[in-house]
């Protein structure tokens, strides 16, 4: 096992999540995230900013909320219809139940690092979005991991990247969730920069593909 892959191996599903006790960890991190972000939006709301305050520690209207939520199911309901159309439903990774706990944490931390820290503001509208662009498609591909492999030869190992439909189409609807939820954070629906929509639409998002798998067969019990 050379370098590479003992360094992305620990990282991919069937190697971290089969140990409960990481999802759980992760669930606490994402909770006390949370925390301090409803800490830092009731201190702003008191007239005692924390200057250091986590981003997007704001309220957001309910009507923006649930838009969010139901653009992230859409895209749930596309990516999955997609997936049939091209007969690639059956080669979905499977999933431990607890995953599901992993999943909700994720919308949380993952919103705090891509839609609060990871984008450019304060230098104009066309730097804002491709900024978006950009780490909307870095987003997709820290996501997709199997479409890395490596091939074993007597003198070294190979890295290689496998394309194909399965890959394309998760590639391209994971870059597209990004786009959605930092449209949530930036579209001028959302005058104070609220994480809010974005928490609850990749939670909603993240939920509904776990349901997805479930009725397909693919989360063990």
């Amino acid at each position: 096992m050379n370098w590479l892959e003992q360094l992305a191996r620990p990282f991919t599903l069937p190697t971290m999540f089969d140990n409960p006790l990481i999802v759980v960890l992760m669930a606490a991190a994402a909770g006390y995230i949370l925390k301090l972000w409803w800490d830092d939006l009731r201190a702003a709301e008191r007239g005692e900013p924390n200057p250091k305050a986590l981003p997007g520690a704001t309220r957001a209207s309910i009507s923006w909320i649930c838009i969010g939520i139901g653009g992230a199911l859409l895209l749930v309901g596309i990516e999955t219809i997609g997936e049939y159309a091209l007969g690639v439903s059956d080669q979905q990774s499977t999933i431990p139940a607890w995953f599901l706990l992993a999943m909700i944490a994720a919308g949380i931390i993952e919103e705090i690092v891509f839609r609060g820290y990871l984008v450019v503001t304060g230098k104009g509208v066309a730097i804002l979005w491709l900024s978006i662009v950009g780490f909307s498609l870095l987003f997709a591909l820290l996501h997709y991991q199997y479409y890395l492999s490596w091939e074993e030869d007597a003198a070294w190992h190979q890295f290689s990247v496998d394309i194909h439909a399965k890959s394309i189409w998760t590639l391209t609807l994971l870059f597209m969730n990004s786009l959605w939820f930092y449209a949530l954070r930036f579209m001028r629906q959302n005058q104070s920069r609220s994480l809010l929509p974005c928490f609850c639409a990749h939670i909603a998002s993240n939920v509904g593909v776990f349901v997805v798998k479930a009725a397909q067969g693919h989360v063990t019990w």
